[in-house]
C-alpha cells in the first residue's frame, strides 16, 4: 500500500509543478526507488486513458478514492503486473476488476486497436522507444573476447561489429553486437536487463549509455598521465578513464555530494579502479597552482546540467517537450562557464573534454563560444570523431551532439579543447553578437549529471548592486 501512497503523492506534486519526476521520486525516501519511478512514469504515460476508464466506471463516486490513487491502482491492475498490495485497497480494486477490464476493452474497440500501447498518442509511443542497452567491457578486469565467450556459453548470439545504426535498431532476443563507433561497447536489445547478471555484479561490464562513454574515449589520456574528473559522481566516466589509463597514472575525482561520492567509491571498488583519489570538494575551489596538480594535462568536465537529454525524463507529460525555465538555463550555463574557465587555468593542461546531457544550446555551444572568446589565444576547438552522424550546431560543427533519433542514445553534447602550440594562429570565431552572455556568477553545485537522480535547483543570480562592485573584466564580459 505504501508504494501506491507514495506514487499518488508524487503525481499530486507533479500536477502542482513542485518538482521534476526523478527529484520527487528520490526525495520520497521510498525503499525501492526503481519500482516507484517506473510506476509513476508509466501511470503518467497512460494518465488520460486511466482517467477515462475511471470516470466511465464511476469508480470515484462509489468509493472514497482520490483520482491519482485510483490511477496507480488501475494502472497496475489493467496494464502493469498486477496490484502489489493487500488490505482494503486491493479488495476494493479487485471488486471492480470486471467492470474496469470491460471499460478498457470497450476503449480498444472504439479506437480500433488491440494493444494497450496503441492507445497512447503517437508522440508518447515514439518517446517510449528506448535506446538499445549498452554494456561497456571493463578492461581493468577482463577482455572483450572473454565477455563475448561467456555470453555465448549462456545462449547469446554474437553478431560481430555493427556496420550501421539500423542494425542496432533491429536487435531482438539474446543477440548482440559490438558497437560501430566505440571499441569495447556491446549493444543489446533495449529491454535486456543485465543488472542481476554475474558480469555486471562482478564489475566485468559497466552498464553505461553510449553517449556517456564518449568523454573518456575522446579524452584518451595515455597510461601514466595525471587526469582530473571535475564533477565525477556517480562514477561511470571515472571508471572508464581508469580503464583508458590502465590504472597507471593519477586520477583526481571530485564531487560535492557525500552520498553520491560514497556510492561512487563502491562502484569504483567493484570496477577494480586503484589509480584514483576521491575528494568531497567543489572543483571550483581547487587551486590550479597547487603542486599536487602540477602534472595534470587532461581534464574531463561534465558539470551539472538540466538533464534535458535523458531519455525517460518524460518532460512532455508535465510540460512542453524539454522545457526548462529560462532563469534555470541561465544559472546553469553561468556555472558551467565558470567551471570551464577554471579548468583552463591549470598550467600544464593539454586537452579538455566538456560534456553535458543537455539538448539546450545555452548549456552547450553557447558555453563553448563564450569560453573560447576569452581563451582562444591559448586553446582551440578540436574536430572529433568525423564518422559520428550528429554534429554541434553551426558554426561549432567540431563538437558532437547525440540524441535518441539520430544516434540511438540519450541526448548529449561533447566538445574537445586543446592547448595551442606556441605561435599557432587563432581560429576565427563567431562575432560578439553571436556569443551568448551569462550572469557572471552562479551558485549551482559542481555535481555530475551522468545520469544524476537529482537535479540542482535554479541558483539565484547576483543583484544589480553586487554586479556593480565586481572587477572591470567580469563586468565587461557580462555586458557583451
Amino acid at each position: 500500500m505504501v508504494l501506491y501512497v507514495k506514487a499518488a503523492e508524487i503525481l499530486d506534486k507533479i500536477e502542482n509543478k513542485e518538482g521534476a519526476i526523478k527529484t520527487l521520486v528520490y526525495n520520497s525516501k521510498f525503499q525501492n526507488i526503481k519500482q516507484l519511478y517506473a510506476l509513476v512514469c508509466e501511470t503518467l504515460k497512460y494518465s488520460k486513458i486511466l482517467e477515462e476508464i475511471i470516470t466511465s466506471t464511476g469508480l470515484l463516486k462509489q468509493n472514497k478514492l482520490k483520482m491519482n490513487v485510483a490511477k496507480v491502482l488501475v494502472y497496475d491492475l489493467l496494464i502493469g503486473r498486477g496490484v502489489k498490495c493487500g488490505g482494503s485497497w486491493k479488495a476494493l480494486i479487485m471488486k471492480h476488476r470486471a467492470r474496469l477490464q470491460a471499460a478498457l476493452a470497450r476503449l480498444k474497440i472504439k479506437r480500433k486497436v488491440s494493444r494497450n500501447e496503441d492507445l497512447l498518442p503517437k508522440a508518447s509511443q515514439a518517446q517510449g522507444k528506448q535506446p538499445p542497452r549498452y554494456a561497456r567491457v571493463n578492461t581493468l578486469k577482463t577482455s572483450q573476447e572473454d565477455v563475448i565467450d561467456y555470453l555465448k556459453r549462456e545462449g547469446y548470439t554474437y553478431l560481430g561489429r555493427a556496420s550501421s545504426l539500423a542494425e542496432l535498431q533491429q536487435l531482438s532476443g539474446k543477440r548482440f553486437y559490438c558497437d560501430l563507433h566505440l571499441p569495447g561497447l556491446l549493444v543489446f536489445p533495449a529491454k535486456t536487463d543485465l543488472h542481476a547478471h554475474f558480469l555486471y555484479q562482478a564489475g566485468h561490464i559497466i552498464l553505461q549509455d553510449k553517449a556517456s562513454c564518449l568523454p573518456a574515449f575522446l579524452l584518451n589520456p595515455p597510461a601514466g598521465a595525471h587526469v582530473i574528473d571535475a564533477c565525477a559522481a556517480p562514477g561511470n566516466k571515472t571508471s572508464h578513464l581508469a580503464a583508458v589509463l590502465g590504472n597507471r597514472g593519477k586520477l583526481f575525482a571530485f564531487d560535492l555530494d557525500p552520498k553520491r561520492l560514497s556510492t561512487m567509491s563502491t562502484l569504483l571498488l567493484r570496477a577494480g579502479v586503484t589509480c584514483h583519489e576521491l575528494a568531497n570538494q567543489d572543483f571550483l575551489t581547487l587551486n590550479p597552482e597547487d603542486p599536487k596538480y602540477s602534472q595534470v594535462e587532461y581534464i574531463l568536465l561534465d558539470p551539472s546540467c538540466s538533464g534535458s537529454g535523458m531519455v525517460g525524463r518524460m518532460n512532455e507529460l508535465t510540460d512542453s517537450p524539454g522545457a526548462v525555465p529560462a532563469q534555470r538555463l541561465q544559472s546553469l550555463a553561468a556555472f558551467q562557464l565558470r567551471c570551464l574557465n577554471h579548468a583552463l587555468c591549470f598550467p600544464r593542461l593539454q586537452r579538455l573534454i566538456y560534456s553535458t546531457c543537455s539538448v539546450h544550446e545555452e548549456e552547450n555551444e553557447g558555453v563553448v563560444r563564450a569560453c573560447l572568446r576569452e581563451h582562444r589565444r591559448s586553446f582551440r576547438l578540436v574536430p572529433v570523431l568525423p564518422s559520428w552522424p550528429e554534429r554541434g550546431q553551426a558554426p561549432l560543427t567540431q563538437c558532437l551532439r547525440a540524441s535518441p533519433g539520430e544516434t540511438l542514445t540519450n541526448g548529449f553534447f561533447v566538445a574537445m579543447l586543446e592547448r595551442r602550440s606556441p605561435g599557432e594562429q587563432e581560429d576565427e570565431l563567431t562575432s560578439d553578437e553571436d556569443v551568448i552572455s551569462f550572469p557572471a556568477n552562479s551558485d549551482v553545485e559542481a555535481e555530475s549529471h551522468d545520469p544524476s537522480p537529482l537535479e540542482a535547483e535554479p541558483a539565484p543570480t547576483a543583484s544589480k548592486k553586487k554586479r556593480k562592485k565586481r572587477k572591470k573584466k567580469p563586468k565587461q564580459q557580462q555586458e557583451n
